[in-house]
């Protein structure tokens, strides 16, 4: 092992002799392009736990050349037995997130003009789906039944969901209502937006620990808030005390949303690409 991270080391020192001392145009194209290509996978773990693992399988490496460098043989000694089981545990312990990762790339604005033919359906699904959420929510806080949905964003939420019910269904108003209809199976808990759909119901999410939130707030809010804590996701709460209708995201709790706040935040959770459509594409769907 420390054979190889020596080899490592001299690849990268020809690499940076070769690179800043004799370049051509070849060497400067290719650092370009490896330049926008870690760009793009910093921008892509952006706001996910594997960007934190990044930073530290990076500081391991420089540390593995480091002590490869001055010979410590002690140090690389624990270093080969963290790369033995370091990769096989990264892959297994972030499988949910690698998938994530992958399915972003999928559908991002790189690959997104080749595999994706029609962004018009696209927003006409986000409006849809806005509008659904929109009019649970609403009908809920004026009708006075408690309910929490969560939504899924960058980081798996599959550990709440596998507490609860998994249903896999289109989302619509009436589902999300009568999930969420007092003394019925599925009403105590939270449900799980993932991919558009309604992943599961009545899941037990964690609760906050902070001694900040108002008192006047029950266990419905604080798993709201919660949750939001420990990942990324946005939680819509609806008071069945008060009708009021509240968002956490990143450990805050917005209160007091009307309908039109409420259509603004949804819409930031289901984005379409601001992308222009061509006029056959458009004639295309007119015809449709």
């Amino acid at each position: 092992m420390t054979a190889r991270i020596l080899n490592l080391f001299e690849m990268l020192k020809q690499l940076f002799s070769t690179l800043f001392i004799s370049p051509d145009w070849r060497d400067w194209i290719d650092v370009a392009l490896l330049s926008i290509l870690i760009y793009h996978a910093l921008k892509l773990l952006k706001g996910t736990r594997a960007k934190t693992v990044f930073k530290g399988i990076a500081a391991i490496i420089f540390v593995a050349m480091l002590s490869s460098y001055l010979q410590l043989h002690a140090i690389s000694w624990a270093l080969k037995l963290v790369f033995n089981v370091g990769i096989v545990s990264l892959v297994i312990l972030f499988q949910p997130e690698l998938r994530a990762l992958l399915d972003k790339i999928g559908r991002s604005y790189l690959t997104n003009p080749v595999f994706n033919s029609s962004r018009r359906k696209q927003a006409r699904e986000s409006e849809r789906l806005v509008s659904e959420i929109a009019r649970a929510l609403l009908n809920m806080a004026r009708k006075k039944i408690g309910a929490l949905i969560v939504f899924e964003r960058q980081q798996s939420l599959e550990t709440y969901a596998e507490s609860g019910t998994l249903i896999d269904s289109e989302i619509s108003s009436a589902l999300i209502e009568n999930i969420f209809v007092p003394n019925t199976p599925l009403h105590d808990g939270a449900v799980i937006i993932r991919d558009n759909r309604i992943h599961a119901a009545a899941c037990i999410l964690t609760l906050s620990d902070d001694i900040s939130i108002s008192r006047e707030l029950g266990t419905r809010h604080r798993a709201g808030i919660g949750v939001t804590e420990v990942t990324d996701c946005v939680t819509f709460i609806v008071s069945e005390e008060t009708g009021t209708i509240s968002m956490a995201k990143e450990g805050q709790l917005m209160r007091y949303l009307d309908a039109n706040s409420l259509s603004v935040l949804l819409k930031e959770l289901f984005p379409v690409e601001a992308q222009p459509i061509s006029k056959d594409e458009s004639a295309k769907e007119d015809e449709q």
